[in-house]
């Protein structure tokens, strides 16, 4: 007969309610705070949906109204080292983040608030609202709200986007050995995103500091939690993964307190992550100020029983059960918090001129000027003053024939050697003797708690990386094993860390590096040979590294380490075992961001390329015997902002005429935008249209045949090289 035995989870799951008792046994300060909390941020979210309905405010207003009891529970017993980060729907968690940070004793609903506190709650408004004086100069808008100095590190509007980036900063607080904790806020429908579930994993494995703070307010827009999983108890979900777990009444701000005590107490223990869930409900509709049965999918008797359930409310039963404030004193608490926001909105409005009455607009000094539009997608590269850089033509040290991987290898053991802010993360990077290539060789020997092998989990770590990079006190080089594998986290990259700095006002510096290779060529197929090249080019934020020699990858991968920018390095794997000049002992020297190298003099024709077929180019040339006098410029920098037009327009002057040369597939060339952008800049001194040489429509196939015709080579350029002669 079969044996059956019943399986139980390790972690628990526990749910936590409150009674009269706690109530009465709660301090009058801690029950003081709360309601302060609670209702200056039910008057801010009323008031930021009277500018909507009145057209003040452009974009969304994903109102919280409802749900402050989660947000305010949780938030009283942080401090201001630990962190926060949230979702579209952020505005009181912000709030409630920033306030305890500007007043840690609580606020008083009965006095007038601080200064400070007008001057926090002024410019959170201003920014919903798309405005200069908000915390990212109005570029983030109701969605992304942050303020890194308070602890919160930014609500984010793609569903679950920024669940991998906290686990960056709760990484980063254990790594500089602090008991600070991070805390993910997400709803319903972010639990089943694949981004989250992966940072489930990786947060358990890696044992991080991290609270899973769910906010389940029963509806992602119109779909109900029932439609949308099997398990509509979402705290389940930890137990799984072997994460303690908890699910409270997010209606009753005590009892979210007391989880979250709890779970502070498993998490600054040293024990893990932890999951709340918080049963909570949004009075309104996904945005704006029509409720949900507006539009039909859930029942106004459903909205009123929650309503009776008002967190507020709630709170205000218990000050005035126990003596603590009186009926009419509650009243005039919330009048005075609606009136300090009408005040605070007069800061930003002015009745419109010639309008009728009690029409108003924003103040037109109070909008950003057209000309920061730009400004902060990537840094200024103030950080290489007194950089030392070098040329490998010019370079006074010694010398020595290197493998190319070896280079790699060596120059990361000498920056994390002599700065111990850089970790290395990846999937087996410290394991098989350096990775799948050895090009993190001897790292994590050397290093051991800064080389971090991942589990597969593409957006869990390279997003963790983001939040490492944002926190600032450590420098993350993440490896891809293969380049198509950054669309796997393409949320986290393009979304994530590529429009970081510019979205929350061009300050948030972004010190990463993401390593990976091409590895077109070596019979892996469609999936793992990829060219990213083409595709970076269009991501706004990021920096494109692409070296061809020993040499330059040393000083290009110091400069990438030094810049305050993400920058994606890319290998190619005919280059790892090719050998070239490289130092014996000065790995400290940078080559400049944006500075091309021309590899070969010429006077008939610029041949633009990068790297590996930058050697194809070159032995492609010298093959034809004289018959064509190339000049062939080794790109190096790939993206718009660091690309080196005085070297390119300096060739296309001397030969006006112009070929770019990639080995990869037609559809995703780098070459596409660069010709368009070469003969925009230089159409005066061409006298031929660019010519694209590119391999062909396909992506690289597994078998060998298939796969060279899809590539183009050397046999390619010196054909297209020879057709060009004859123009």
């Amino acid at each position: 007969m079969t044996a059956q035995r019943r399986l139980e989870q390790t972690a628990p799951w526990t749910e936590i309610t409150t009674t009269d008792a706690d109530w009465d046994t709660a301090d009058p300060a801690l029950l003081t705070a709360m309601y302060g909390q609670l209702l200056l941020i039910r008057a801010f979210e009323e008031y930021v949906l009277e500018l909507a309905g009145a057209g003040l405010v452009h974009g969304p207003a994903h109102s919280s109204i409802g749900q402050e009891g989660g947000a305010v529970g949780s938030v009283l017993p942080l401090t201001s080292q630990d962190t926060v980060n949230g979702s579209h729907r952020g505005h009181h968690q912000f709030l409630a983040k920033t306030l305890g940070h500007l007043e840690p004793k609580g606020i008083d609903p009965r006095a007038e608030v601080s200064a400070d506190v007008r001057t926090l709650l002024l410019r959170t408004l201003a920014e919903i609202c798309g405005l200069d004086r908000g915390f990212s100069h109005g570029r983030g808008g109701s969605m992304h709200l942050r303020w890194a100095e308070a602890g919160a590190i930014g609500t984010n509007a793609i569903v679950g986007g920024g669940v991998p980036v906290a686990a960056g900063s709760a990484w980063a607080h254990r790594q500089a050995g602090t008991d600070a904790v991070a805390v993910t806020y997400f709803g319903d429908g972010a639990v089943n995103i694949g981004s989250t579930l992966e940072t489930f994993n990786l947060a358990a494995a890696w044992r991080l500091p991290l609270c899973f703070f769910v906010e389940n307010n029963r509806y992602a827009v119109s779909t109900s939690v029932e439609e949308a999983t099997g398990e509509p108890r979402l705290s389940a979900r930890g137990p799984g993964f072997g994460i303690p777990s908890w699910k409270v009444d997010g209606m009753d701000p005590l009892a979210v307190r007391l989880t979250m005590r709890a779970a502070l107490d498993h998490m600054r223990a040293g024990l893990g992550p932890t999951l709340i869930e918080a049963d909570v409900y949004r009075y309104f509709h996904q945005n704006g100020a029509f409720p949900g049965s507006a539009f039909g999918y859930r029942s106004k008797e459903e909205e009123r029983g929650w309503r009776e359930r008002d967190p507020i409310t709630r709170v205000a039963g218990h000050l005035e059960r126990r003596g603590l404030f009186g009926g009419e004193e509650l009243k005039e608490c919330g009048a005075r918090a609606a009136a300090l926001m009408a005040e605070l909105g007069d800061t930003l409005l002015e009745p419109v001129p010639g309008g009728r009455a009690g029409k108003r607009r924003i103040r037109p000094a109070e909008w950003p000027a057209a000309s920061f539009a730009d400004v902060g997608v990537r840094g200024d590269l103030s950080e290489f003053e007194g950089a030392r850089y070098a040329e490998a033509g010019t370079f006074t040290g010694a010398l020595a024939e290197t493998r190319f991987v070896d280079a790699v290898a060596t120059v990361m053991a000498r920056r994390m050697r002599d700065d111990a802010s850089v970790v290395v993360l990846g999937e087996d990077v410290h394991r098989l003797k350096g990775g799948t290539n050895g090009a993190t060789r001897g790292l994590k020997e050397a290093f051991p708690d800064r080389v971090l092998g991942t589990p597969i989990c593409e957006n869990a770590f390279s997003g963790a990386a983001g939040g490492i990079a944002l926190d600032g006190r450590f420098k993350p080089v993440v490896e891809f094993m293969y380049a198509d594998f950054m669309w796997v986290a393409a949320d986290q990259l393009f979304n994530q860390i590529g429009k970081v700095r510019h979205m929350f006002g061009g300050t948030a510096a972004v010190p990463l590096v993401l390593r990976s290779k091409v590895a077109t060529g070596t019979g892996y197929g469609s999936q793992h040979s990829m060219d990213p090249a083409g595709i970076l080019a269009t991501a706004p934020g990021w920096r494109v590294a692409a070296p061809s020699t020993p040499f330059d990858y040393v000083g290009m991968m110091n400069s990438a380490l030094r810049c305050q920018d993400p920058v994606v390095v890319l290998e190619h794997v005919d280059l790892y075992g090719a050998r070239g000049p490289a130092p014996v002992d000065d790995w400290d020297y940078c080559v400049p961001v944006g500075r091309a190298a021309v590899r070969r003099v010429g006077a008939q024709v610029t041949v633009l390329s990068y790297l590996a077929m930058t050697g194809c180019v070159l032995r492609a040339v010298d093959s034809l015997a004289g018959a064509v006098d190339a000049e062939v410029v080794d790109l190096r920098w790939l993206d718009r902002a660091s690309l080196d037009w005085d070297t390119v327009g300096e060739s296309v002057r001397k030969t006006g005429t112009v070929l770019i040369a990639e080995q990869g597939a037609a559809g995703t060339s780098y070459g596409g935008w660069l010709a368009d952008e070469i003969q925009r800049r230089f159409f005066d001194w061409l006298d031929h249209p660019v010519q694209r040489l590119t391999g062909g429509e396909a992506s690289p196939s597994i078998s060998a045949a298939l796969e060279r015709a899809a590539l183009a080579g050397e046999p390619e350029v010196a054909a297209k090289l020879t057709e060009m002669a004859g123009y």
